[in-house]
């Protein structure tokens, strides 16, 4: 994208319904993606799992579950990334 670029272009390129399969069905409106809240969501995951596996692995010695929570806060990272990509993209929510 370039810096010339407007906010209505991007509005234009978000695809509306690409993640409604069910959109239009019975007069219905596209789903819209709470994209704001899934950010906050996945940051305090990021958060509480980080220090989690911290906190198993240095007070209680329990790797395998450090593990775990390293596994999830890998999962919010790229969960993060994926919802920040699409509000720089321009969809709402």
């Amino acid at each position: 994208m370039t810096d010339h670029e407007s906010g209505g272009q991007r509005e234009d390129r978000a695809r509306e319904d690409y993640h409604d399969p069910t959109a239009g069905f019975g007069g219905a409106a596209p789903a819209r993606s709470a994209l704001t809240l899934r950010l906050v969501l996945a940051a305090f995951g990021l958060i509480v799992c980080t220090l989690g596996a911290a906190a198993f692995v240095i007070l209680a010695n329990e790797p395998a579950l450090a593990g775990i929570l390293a596994f999830l806060a890998a999962v919010a990272v790229v969960d993060i990334v994926v919802v920040a990509r699409r509000k720089l993209r321009g969809e709402p929510g």
